[in-house]
């Protein structure tokens, strides 16, 4: 038995671009069970490389409030950070190119910085902004899409606020 890594493109509802990577080992078992799922809540499959476009890899370092955010930003600049961005409640992303993560990762620990959570992930480089039913799909989209097996990663360039979500 082999085991192989797998991205697979496609869209959900309102048109918002979806990227599944998954390990398998049957590639068609895995397509169809994709495929379900996307349709079930309104979406469908694409071609290899029908939305990878939208997207670029980028290391994550994640922090919840800090007590000094101001240096926390310049600290992280100054490492190699490309952006930094405000979250809910003061949290705080600092983004690099996944080869810097480490190096951004270990400068801003050895100040007194310790993360939440390190990672690499992919950034949507443009939005679509979902309400109501649409928001409400995508994220049980996102949700079962996540619990097939072998599925390590879902990203989506869908931008769902609270308030644009149907009660559930």
């Amino acid at each position: 038995m082999s085991i192989e890594s797998a991205r697979f493109e496609g869209y959900g509802p309102g048109e918002a671009a979806v990227i599944v990577d998954c390990l398998t080992d049957n590639r068609n078992r895995a397509v169809a069970e994709l495929r379900h799922v996307f349709r079930k809540y309104g979406g469908q499959l694409g071609a290899p490389g029908s939305v990878a476009y939208l997207f670029k890899p980028v290391g994550r370092v994640s922090y919840p409030a800090v007590g000094d955010p101001a240096a926390l930003r310049k600290l992280a600049f100054d490492a190699g950070a490309e952006d930094i961005v405000s979250g809910p409640r003061g949290s705080i992303e600092v983004l690099s190119d996944p080869w810097e993560l480490d190096a951004v990762r270990l400068r801003l620990v050895a100040a007194g910085f310790a993360p939440t959570s390190c990672d690499v992930t992919e950034r949507a480089s443009a939005r679509v902004v979902l309400s109501g039913e649409a928001a409400d799909c995508m994220l049980h989209l996102e949700e079962e899409l996540r619990r097939v097996e072998g599925v390590k990663g879902v990203y989506s360039n869908a931008e769902i606020s609270h308030e644009g979500v149907a009660q559930r």
